[in-house]
């Protein structure tokens, strides 16, 4: 997708980076590229891929505001945590062991909703109970997190299912829709979720983001091409469930 003007009212939205440093550098650069005035992360910058550590100093040195995911929350404690499957379990486990206490004190740090001077709200996964980790995945469970916007809200934009979806309140009736450019109105009310950089789960194993242009209020979904390969062989090479190699070539 190409931008038809020159803007520097552009906000890139980032979510679900899960340790992947190649797609998140692919991801940053193809941000730089666009001109991107600001950029905000919606959670799990840790988790599932080989490179936690540098994935989190990549975020923390650029000074980029980050809300709290389930991934992030768990890899800042000590406890097992339940009801997770064991290839995220294990990988969990060897997370913990990647991160120094200051890395852990960071993610302790990072709230877990953010509401931008615009009133443009940012959640990892719900707005109704951000830090409960319930997913998105139709209209029944977008309803509460559209109707927590406020008269003078109208845009919400969350990660977790790794899915891109745009829901949209149009005259009392929230619809679903597959992520993609969209015009938005201040008369609606939106819930888009902006997909995953390192650990895409929608059959697409490029990296995916999303950009909003404030001046025209244009929300563009991207996908970027990155080393796939790489972060395999990282995965491999750090002794992580060879699961978690094999779906990010599948994007599922």
């Amino acid at each position: 997708m190409l931008f038809a003007y020159n803007t520097m009212s552009r906000i890139a939205l980032i979510s679900d980076i899960h340790a992947n440093l190649p797609a998140l550098e692919a991801v940053m650069k193809d941000i730089e590229q666009l001109q991107c005035n600001a950029v905000y992360c919606l959670g799990d910058v840790v988790g599932y891929n080989a490179n936690p550590s540098e994935c989190l100093e990549f975020i923390r040195s650029r000074q980029i505001p980050t809300v709290r995911g389930n991934h992030d929350e768990e890899a800042i404690g000590e406890d097992n945590p339940a009801g997770m499957n064991p290839v995220a379990y294990n990988a969990l486990m060897w997370t913990r062991q990647q991160l120094s206490e200051e890395q852990k004190k960071w993610l302790r740090r990072a709230p877990f909703q953010r509401i931008l001077p615009n009133e443009i709200v940012l959640v990892h996964a719900t707005q109704d109970k951000p830090n409960s980790w319930a997913y998105v995945t139709n209209v029944d469970t977008a309803t509460h997190s559209i109707n927590m916007l406020r008269d003078n809200q109208f845009l919400c934009f969350n990660g977790h299912t790794h899915v891109p979806r745009t829901f949209i309140r149009h005259e009392g009736s929230i619809h679903e829709y597959e992520s993609g450019d969209i015009q938005l109105l201040k008369t609606n009310k939106y819930l888009i979720n902006v997909g995953s950089v390192g650990q895409p789960r929608d059959g697409d194993p490029r990296a995916a983001y999303g950009v909003l242009d404030e001046d025209s209020m244009v929300y563009y979904q991207r996908r970027v091409e990155y080393d796939v390969a790489e972060a395999q062989r990282r995965i491999l090479a750090a002794g992580l469930p060879d699961m978690l190699a094999r779906r990010l070539g599948e994007g599922m």
